[in-house]
């Protein structure tokens, strides 16, 4: 006998769960911890360039599907790897983005809608942080 797979209404209702502990902790961590929102700016800011976008908010407008299920793939290989070697505060970076990632594709509620505008308002301030303690020297 094999268990039932959860309804779509299930894992929503999950991640909604989840993503809130998020927005709570991030917040937390935003006044808490620099290191940490200094790699999710790191990461946020690498990715955005590498779609030659200026933050986390832009690069998000212009994944395409591909692009999204890749980078989910990559998060959770990479977040797991980071997770077996100890480094929690990587890995809780790369969960942040994915949850962003994620909450990007449940904007038919409006919960979801106002919490990913706080969620990605932290990445971008952590981008824009980032960005001036680690400016791009040309030539």
């Amino acid at each position: 006998m094999t268990a039932e797979a959860p309804t779509k209404e299930a894992r929503n209702a999950e991640f909604k769960q989840r993503f809130a502990a998020v927005l709570v902790d991030i917040q937390k961590t935003g006044a808490e911890d620099g290191e940490t929102l200094g790699l999710i700016g790191h990461l946020a800011n690498d990715l955005a360039k590498s779609l030659q976008q200026p933050n986390w908010s832009s690069a998000k407008k212009v994944i395409t599907p591909q692009t999204y299920n890749d980078l989910l793939k990559v998060f959770e290989q990479r977040g797991n790897e980071y997770h077996r070697a100890g480094k929690s505060k990587h890995a809780y970076s790369i969960q942040v983005l994915a949850m962003s990632l994620i909450a990007g594709t449940m904007r038919a509620d409006q919960q979801m809608v106002e919490g990913e505008k706080l969620l990605d308002a932290v990445i971008d301030r952590s981008v824009s942080i980032y960005q001036s303690l680690n400016p791009t020297k040309l030539n």
